[in-house]
């Protein structure tokens, strides 16, 4: 197995595989990523062809079989006990933080489950985290969390892009090159004013003042 790079790294979780051109499009960005699997996200890493350099979780999900052919591939594992606080993934993250992982992008983290997948959306707020360019992407989409500054969304005009106020409040929004324009206002929680918006070029920026966004670029209309 050819030694990774650690500042780029993949993390797949126990979820769909999720194929789709927004995940094909960071695969093809990163090929010497360090890949990280969540227990069951081994499979999802094997159906990408990717080699798994870190397995990392309870392992309730893969047979000993699974496990020990991993193993044999060179397969690092990190097994931790079924009755603990924190899901496999988020072990997963906060290992990948603690090698000092600056591009982080998790696979398989949509699933069938609705409170497992709220749940990973919410791990993007992990403490450990903070600085990283962290994104969940599931087929078409790409989802992050934007702290008060600002972030630039790569894509094509006709993109989807969806503002979902987490923290509660959030106040300050402002964009650029986006079909409704938000000039410095306030988003909060439940309303839905900042679904559905729509790129006018192949880069949009938005900005915060404060509080938490996340925000979800979708390939194409959605």
């Amino acid at each position: 197995m050819e030694t990774p790079n650690p500042l780029t790294c993949f993390i797949c979780a126990n979820g769909d595989t999720g194929d789709g051109a927004m995940v094909r499009r960071a695969l093809a960005a990163a090929p010497q990523a360090t890949v990280v699997a969540a227990d069951g996200g081994a499979r999802v890493a094997q159906f990408y062809g990717l080699p798994v350099h870190q397995l990392v979780g309870d392992l309730d999900s893969l047979t000993p079989d699974e496990v020990a052919a991993l193993v044999e591939q060179g397969t690092v594992v990190q097994r931790h006990p079924p009755e603990k606080d924190e899901t496999d993934l988020e072990l997963a993250l906060k290992w990948a933080a603690a090698q000092g992982a600056m591009w982080i992008r998790i696979l398989g983290a949509v699933g069938g489950r609705l409170d497992q997948t709220l749940g990973n959306v919410y791990l993007l707020a992990l403490p450990e985290l903070a600085g990283r360019d962290t994104r969940l992407l599931a087929g078409q989409q790409a989802a992050w969390l934007l702290h008060p500054g600002e972030t630039v969304i790569e894509g094509a005009a006709g993109d989807t892009v969806s503002l979902i106020p987490i923290s509660g409040v959030v106040r300050g929004v402002r964009t650029d090159q986006l079909y409704y324009p938000l000039r410095d206002e306030t988003l909060t929680f439940g309303p839905a004013r900042g679904l559905s918006n729509v790129m006018q070029a192949d880069r949009a920026r938005i900005w915060t003042r404060e509080g938490t966004l996340l925000v979800i670029h979708t390939l194409g209309r959605a």
